[in-house]
């Protein structure tokens, strides 16, 4: 994923706005206005690294050198250093809690994203796990970009980036494939259509109207394997992508991987994630001359 460092800057100084309000009043008293320092930035358990790019970008707006010693998306054990900064103390301070937020959030995605797939990967499963949009409204570049990281698939960014037709919007048309008929005649040859459905009879209807994604939501195992034999049945499982969706977690997750749908998404990789144990720790100060 890529946006240019300008607009990711926007959006992480207006963070740091945020939480700086009208100064930070207890470095202000505390803290020497030329007084240097040197810091790191330790991951302080096992995780998937996601946020570097975005924190080295707060902190060099701020006049901070910064050098990696990790890159985004690398595994990284306990107590790992992963970022060098080197300059004003002030600045290192003012922009700390922002820096650690960004990292924590987005590691914790990452690393919950590559435990999912690590997982489908383990009985050679051809599914592969995606987010959906349940983001941190004003975090959905930087949620998606670490779901990325982790090896997942980012879904839908928008609600232009596809079609996607969920059960209320059902309730205004007479039946899936009427909805179907009328996105196809109007909307662009670059969007796919995809549908939600309810029942294994009601994925063969969209199937044979033709959806280009078939969405099994709160599916059981037991349904969706169901499905996939009729779909097979009929000769139109290699017509759609089949996406299943709706209370996936790592514990049930297998469940479902074994039976290869295309995709399994779940909202959980952002709407509750656990965020990653990151500090920050000044080791060196000095006066500068």
């Amino acid at each position: 994923m890529y946006l240019p460092h300008e607009i990711i800057k926007k959006k992480i100084l207006n963070f740091l706005k945020e939480d700086l309000a009208w100064g930070d009043i207890t470095t202000d008293f505390l803290i020497p206005s030329k007084q240097k320092a040197e810091a790191f930035i330790i991951v302080k358990e096992p995780a998937v690294i996601a946020g570097l790019e975005e924190v080295t970008i707060l902190f060099s707006s701020l006049g901070i050198k910064t050098n990696f010693l990790f890159k985004d998306g690398e595994n990284v054990k306990e107590n790992t250093k992963v970022l060098f900064l080197e300059g004003e103390a002030r600045n290192i301070l003012v922009a700390e809690r922002t820096a650690l937020n960004i990292l924590m959030r987005m590691c914790g995605i990452a690393t919950q994203t590559h435990k999912f797939q690590e997982k489908i990967r383990s009985i050679h499963s051809k599914a592969k796990i995606a987010a959906t949009r349940k983001t941190l409204p004003g975090w959905g570049y930087f949620d998606k970009k670490a779901v990325a990281l982790g090896g997942g698939d980012t879904h839908r960014f928008n609600l232009s980036d596809a079609i996607l037709i969920k059960d209320n919007h059902l309730k205004f048309v007479n039946s899936p494939s009427d909805a179907i008929k009328k996105i196809r005649e109007k909307v662009s040859f670059t969007k796919k259509i995809e549908i939600e459905v309810c029942t294994p009879k009601e994925a063969m209807i969209a199937a044979q109207a033709g959806a280009d994604i078939v969405m099994l939501d709160n599916f059981s195992p037991l349904e969706v394997k169901e499905t996939i034999r009729e779909l097979e049945k009929k000769g139109l499982r290699g017509r759609v992508i089949l996406e299943v969706s709706g209370g996936i977690k790592l514990e049930n997750l297998l469940d479902y991987a074994i039976l290869n749908p295309d995709i399994i998404s779940c909202g959980a990789l952002t709407h509750s994630v656990k965020a990653i144990d990151v500090s920050l720790e000044i080791y060196s100060t000095k006066s500068s001359q």
